[in-house]
């Protein structure tokens, strides 16, 4: 079986996340936005996750178009940890470059063309699945 690079990403995002959140809870005792960025960058994933099992297309669109809106949410909070001085911009370099990432490989979902002339789920995740 093939692998899913968005799957693969989000994943290994979410990962970065719950690291992030247990260094800002823990070391900086920071609470608040510790547990927005935990909710919003792990739930990319999971509603990544969600879309395979879409039983339309567009309940297909609905799942990575919430999750296009999460990688937004989780942008804003790292920008505003970064703002707000409790890390660096070095302590959140690699979190930041992973969520761009995220990003860019579900914005085309919505904006390619070849999208319209696929009818079912199955195809849909055939187009998308990157080896």
């Amino acid at each position: 079986m093939r692998e899913n690079i968005i799957i693969d990403r989000s994943f290994q995002f979410a990962i970065k996340i719950i690291q992030l959140y247990k260094c800002l809870s823990n070391s900086k005792n920071e609470f608040v936005l510790s547990k927005q960025v935990l909710r919003s960058g792990t739930s990319i994933g999971a509603n990544v996750k969600e879309s395979i099992n879409a039983i339309s297309k567009a309940d297909f669109r609905n799942k990575m178009s919430i999750a296009l809106k999460e990688a937004d949410e989780t942008e804003y909070w790292l920008e505003l940890i970064l703002e707000s001085k409790i890390l660096t911009e070095s302590e959140l370099k690699e979190l930041r470059h992973n969520q761009k990432n995220n990003k860019s490989t579900c914005q085309p979902i919505f904006h390619h063309p070849a999208l319209a002339k696929y009818h079912n789920k199955r195809a849909m995740i055939a187009f998308y699945r990157l080896a």
